[in-house]
């Protein structure tokens, strides 16, 4: 059961909040901010209210059922008004224990994804590319922007790495749980026999770092210069333009050599780099709150294997949460990704639930 202060607590954030926007006498900024407290609260309220009502509601359903002067229709009433009530007290204390467990800040903001190549030589790379074309269909069916801010391609035409920003509203918190292993069983183009070739692709979805989440020392940073080269080494141009960047305290890496220019070249390798380094430091506090923290449900692991894409027998299976949709070339087109998104958010926010209860 939920402490009743609690949720008194956010019946009256909420008055006040009501109370103060329509003062006019906020400025601007804090405006904004009070305003999306306001409307998140809003989401909730009406549960908390009717979560408060249960006792009272309760008492006086139960004095009608066992009053001698009620008919027996009203007592009928009553008893199903009760399975009502009791329903609903469940509905709304689940949901209110939902909002009120800690909010994922980085929920709110865009994503980087990189994509890379894994085990499987040139069959390994044209799946990555096709998961970078599910996630572009993705975009375009929900109307994110997604900009590509590196690109590797093998040979075969596939992708050995490919890194994208993706713009638009709670993204982060929509592909969080993308990160890891994606495995394909399938026959290759190059197979003549028709056996299944097993290969993978790892991916990495990190939240963008903004200027004020980190704060990058100059003296802490480590920058070479080299000449661009195009697959087989060849010189791509003659300049050194592309940008190799070394953040000592960490010893994480970033090159970036997509651009002619070499200023372009140091922006978006910057822009990486600044979001590997926020992604350390988020999963390095988690580490430290929990060290026993070993959720079925992961953001930060890379080397966990999440899901296998069956493309003979057209399944895709989230191992995670043992859910297999056979479906698979809807799920490639981006048709159904919502539906293993909220399932994965869900089992997620029940083994956050499982711990406070």
């Amino acid at each position: 059961m939920l402490p009743i202060e609690k949720v008194q607590n956010l019946i009256d954030k909420h008055l006040k909040l009501e109370k103060e926007l329509s003062s006019g006498e906020i400025d601007k900024k804090k405006y904004a901010e009070m305003s999306k407290e306001y409307s998140d609260l809003n989401d909730i309220i009406k549960h908390a209210k009717e979560y408060l009502s249960y006792k009272k509601e309760t008492e006086d359903l139960i004095n009608i059922i066992n009053d001698k002067s009620s008919d027996k229709e009203m007592k009928e009433f009553a008893s199903s008004e009760l399975e009502n009530l009791e329903e609903n007290y469940q509905i709304n204390e689940k949901k209110i224990k939902l909002f009120l467990l800690p909010k994922d800040i980085a929920d709110s903001k865009n994503a980087i994804i990189e994509i890379r190549a894994g085990t499987g030589g040139l069959e390994a790379s044209l799946f990555a590319s096709d998961l970078y074309k599910m996630y572009e269909k993705v975009c375009q069916k929900k109307k994110w922007n997604i900009e590509i801010i590196s690109i590797s391609k093998s040979d075969a035409g596939g992708l050995k790495e490919v890194i994208s920003l993706i713009k638009g509203r709670n993204i982060y918190s929509a592909l969080k749980y993308e990160s890891g292993v994606h495995r394909v069983q399938r026959v290759p183009d190059t197979e003549t026999q028709g056996r299944v070739h097993t290969s993978a692709a790892t991916v990495a979805v990190l939240p963008e770092a903004e200027d004020l989440d980190i704060k990058l020392d100059e003296k802490d940073l480590r920058i070479d210069v080299f000449r661009s080269s195009g697959p087989g080494g060849q010189s791509v141009n003659t300049t050194d333009s592309a940008v190799r960047i070394t953040h000592v305290p960490t010893g994480i890496v970033v090159s970036q050599q997509d651009e002619k220019s070499q200023i372009r070249n140091k922006e978006k390798g910057l822009k990486i780099l600044k979001s590997r380094i926020y992604d350390y430091e988020r999963q390095k506090i988690d580490k430290e709150r929990s060290m026993d923290r070993k959720s079925k449900i992961g953001t930060g692991d890379r080397s966990e294997r999440i899901r296998t894409y069956n493309f003979p027998q057209g399944r895709v299976t989230d191992h995670r949460i043992n859910l297999t949709m056979h479906k698979l070339e809807e799920f490639m087109e981006g048709e159904i990704f919502d539906e293993m998104i909220e399932n994965l958010s869900l089992q997620a926010q029940q083994e956050e639930l499982n711990k406070i209860n």
